[in-house]
């Protein structure tokens, strides 16, 4: 018997995978704020994370500071990277563009690992509690976001858009019944919508006049004596507006019975949050504005919110996410995922949601899964009948589409070990 010659055993066999380089692009000529991310290892196995808005910003933080962490160091110590980079950045601030790029790098660290251990990420968070997503559809438009030209828009600014095929913010002023009748026959069983927009870019934040009021209001009374109760009705108000005006527009909802208003007011202060919940007696979600676990606890001890909203890549990637999740389940308030950003947040918030009990929704928007995510990934999103099966394969499950992430792309960076 001839010996088998002895190889040394692989860097997975012995749980070492170091991370050898760290890419990141801008894709101008699609999304041109999102921020995609690739981490290499010494493994073959590339983690795909993103993040959204201030690109530029957030591709600064991470090649020029965070990146002196992670090149050369074992890509499954995910929780010590988090730890180590969260503190020093809370140093200095830690809400916004560190956050966000933490949360790319956590997102794609999250991803190496289920890929080394041959799982889907929600098996590593515990295993799933459900079989497949409840999703709603925010009725946003293929130009809300994404871009050919490279224009970038302001947050929250939630333009009507043009008429056409998966133009759902334009139909909600125009065709409201045909639009809740189809998500109806598609099996969606909730719609989000921003009717206060440019009411509050056109009047500021602290008055709305009561004809704009029943601008807004008149297409969920259509749809509410349309469909009925069929439909959840979600109204963001984009954080547009202070106390008083928030107070009227919540009072003036009352007769649509909306499951929840979400960032009608300004997130910048919990103790009106919470005032605002007490006066509007009405249910209110709070809020993917939010960036720190600290945030949301105050948020719910002081009894401010009945839902709360996450974004996983802006509060701190899939750790952050599941530990909020967590947090507020104790307080026995549900949790949704927030995605009007990119197709690896909606896949993130996916693996979350299958493995927290107390995760009641995923928001997902057909302008975009339709159009620009098809751009940007290697999986098709399919909904039916209202729901998203869980993610298949290891990891996240999706890829990021490898073209996009050539030198000469305009918004390219690499920073290697």
């Amino acid at each position: 018997m001839t010996a088998k010659p002895h190889l040394p055993p692989s860097p997975i066999d012995e749980g070492k995978v170091t991370v050898t380089a760290i890419e990141s692009v801008q894709p101008l000529d699609l999304f041109p704020d999102l921020l995609l991310v690739r981490i290499h290892t010494d493994a073959g196995l590339i983690g795909h994370g993103e993040t959204y808005y201030c690109a530029e910003a957030v591709q600064a933080m991470l090649h020029d500071w965070m990146a002196r962490r992670l090149l050369g160091e074992d890509a499954l110590a995910i929780e010590s990277h988090w730890r180590f980079l969260y503190e020093r950045a809370a140093n200095f601030g830690v809400r916004g563009t560190e956050i966000r790029a933490l949360s790319a790098l956590d997102v794609a660290l999250w991803d190496i690992l289920g890929q080394v251990c041959n799982q889907p990420i929600y098996r590593l968070l515990g295993g799933p509690v459900r079989d497949k997503i409840l999703v709603y559809n925010s009725c946003g438009n293929p130009q809300y976001g994404p871009s050919t030209t490279g224009r970038k828009g302001w947050p929250g600014f939630g333009a009507i858009g043009e008429p056409g095929p998966l133009g759902d913010s334009w139909k909600l002023f125009h065709e409201p019944v045909a639009l809740a009748e189809e998500l109806v026959e598609l099996g969606y069983s909730g719609l989000k919508v921003w009717p206060f927009d440019q009411a509050a870019i056109q009047y500021g934040p602290a008055r709305i006049p009561h004809r704009a009021i029943e601008e807004g209001v008149q297409p969920l009374r259509e749809i509410r004596d349309k469909v009925g109760m069929d439909l959840d009705i979600f109204v963001d108000g984009h954080a547009h507006f202070q106390l008083p005006a928030a107070l009227r527009i919540a009072e003036a909802l009352r007769e649509v019975a909306p499951l929840w208003l979400e960032d009608v007011i300004k997130m910048d202060n919990l103790d009106t949050i919470a005032d605002f919940r007490r006066q509007s007696r009405m249910p209110i979600s709070v809020s993917e504005m939010l960036l720190s676990r600290a945030d949301y606890n105050s948020v719910l001890m002081h009894q401010a919110a009945d839902y709360v909203m996450i974004d996983p890549t802006w509060v701190g990637g899939i750790s952050e996410t599941a530990r909020i999740a967590h947090l507020a389940q104790t307080y026995n308030v549900p949790v949704s995922m927030h995605d009007c950003t990119g197709p690896l947040t909606l896949f993130a918030g996916l693996h979350v949601g299958a493995a927290v009990a107390n995760c009641c929704y995923q928001e997902t928007v057909r302008a975009q899964i339709q159009t620009v995510y098809r751009d940007l990934i290697d999986v098709e999103v399919e909904i039916n009948g209202g729901y998203v099966n869980l993610p298949q394969g290891s990891g996240l499950g999706v890829r990021l589409n490898p073209d996009l992430f050539k030198p000469e792309r305009p918004g390219y960076r690499i920073s290697q070990h």
